[in-house]
């Protein structure tokens, strides 16, 4: 922690050059220095006072949101000026050793260099802002079409509503959750999954949101739901076993609370006429996190040959273990990366973020051998309060009957 805050002060002293370059007026510059030194030390203070027994409060993220709207704008500015003084560095050995004893060994610092570098500071500055102020709540229900060979004809034109990663304890804004919550209902599905993570550690988070979120109508097939890591709260250190268990038995009662049936390594059928198909519930599998998940104990007794949609929160489920196996899952819904609440993306050309450098899939739909995997970005939030580009998402899948027309 030391070592992370003296890095930090490190950039606040290179940042200081660029305010120092520009600004002409020295009661602007020490006003600046002030507010920058208080910044810093309320930083400091909320992280090395962080209670591991809590976990995630509003005030850890409005910290955290503090430092990233602070300090990634800042790292843009002393990366230019690094870059700039690498070129004076080396017009400098340059000039010693052609013998000019005339210039300075390092030229004064270039105004238009520091304003450049304001001018890209003030872009994720700006990002983050928005992020924090709008992005968060600002939902989109993205629809998507997906067709497969096999699927039962009872249930072609199916439509299934997603959610995941609800993070209820981030929430602050009971307007805009009742807004979703509208969109939601408003596509009218068969079917409404919601893939894990009610809440960010403990169970009274939801309390506040239960009758929000059984708002939520139960269609005709049902509502059904599965657990995400945070579910099982293993985040923070707890007084005792008991305590923590205690608490996760009441975190699988909200899935009932607001009238999900919640599917542990369990699977059941959702009829339709004659025809069916497999609704298969892992518990949390992540290959960085915790594995309790059993697909050959959820899928006990199915075929090949049997339609199956599986529920795992954790996308890294699907590319370790569901797309190669045997028994053919043929869709897979799964969460959890949030898509890392910031990237960019213009739908149909460019998606970036950086959580696709650990989770190869990360955000929408993948295919592999026939088998697809649809990764939601996400409810709500988590640490980082806000979103930007990767906004939070209500999915609609429709399967279809069928090979895709290219």
């Amino acid at each position: 922690m030391l070592i992370f805050i003296a890095i930090l002060f490190i950039v606040e002293l290179y940042a200081f050059q660029v305010f120092k370059t520009i600004l002409k007026s020295k009661s602007v510059l020490v006003g600046y220095g002030i507010l920058s030194v208080l910044a810093l030390v309320y930083i400091a203070y909320s992280f090395m006072t962080f209670d591991r027994s809590v976990g995630q409060t509003q005030r850890t993220m409005f910290t955290m949101g503090l430092m990233l709207v602070i300090y990634v704008p800042k790292i843009i500015l002393v990366f230019t000026l690094f870059t700039e003084d690498v070129f004076r560095i080396g017009n400098g050995i340059t000039n010693f050793f052609m013998g000019r004893t005339d210039a300075d060994f390092l030229a004064s610092r270039r105004k238009f260099v520091s304003q450049i570098g304001l001018g890209l500071a003030a872009i994720p500055f700006m990002s983050l802002i928005y992020g924090i102020t709008v992005g968060r709540y600002n939902y989109k229900v993205i629809k998507q079409r997906i067709f497969f060979p096999d699927l039962p004809d009872a249930f072609d034109g199916f439509k299934i509503t997603q959610i995941s990663d609800i993070h209820s304890g981030s929430f602050d804004n009971a307007e805009k959750i009742n807004y979703a919550i509208d969109l939601v209902n408003e596509q009218e599905s068969d079917l409404v999954l919601f893939t894990g993570d009610i809440v960010n550690t403990h169970a009274k988070e939801m309390h506040p949101w239960i009758e929000t979120f059984k708002r939520i109508k139960t269609p005709e097939f049902g509502k059904y739901s599965v657990l995400g890591n945070h579910d099982y709260g293993e985040y923070i250190d707890w007084p005792s076993a008991k305590e923590k268990d205690t608490n996760f038995e009441a975190i699988k009662q909200l899935y009932g609370d607001i009238d999900f049936k919640l599917l542990l390594n369990e699977h059941t059928f959702i009829q339709k006429g004659d025809d069916k198909i497999a609704l298969v519930g892992v518990e949390n599998w992540g290959h960085n996190f915790k594995k309790v998940g059993d697909i050959n104990k959820a899928s006990e007794g199915l075929k090949k040959e049997d339609f199956k949609i599986v529920m795992s929160h954790d996308p890294s489920h699907w590319d370790y273990e569901l797309k190669n196996d045997q028994k053919n899952f043929q869709l897979t819904l799964s969460g959890h990366t949030h898509g890392m609440q910031f990237g960019i993306e213009i739908p149909g050309f460019f998606k970036w973020s950086l959580a696709q450098y650990i989770y190869p899939q990360w955000a929408g739909l993948y295919e592999t051998f026939g088998r697809y995997i649809y990764v939601n970005r996400g409810f709500g939030f988590h640490a980082y309060p806000g979103r930007v580009g990767i906004m939070p998402e209500i999915t609609v899948i429709e399967l279809k009957k069928g090979k895709k027309v290219a």
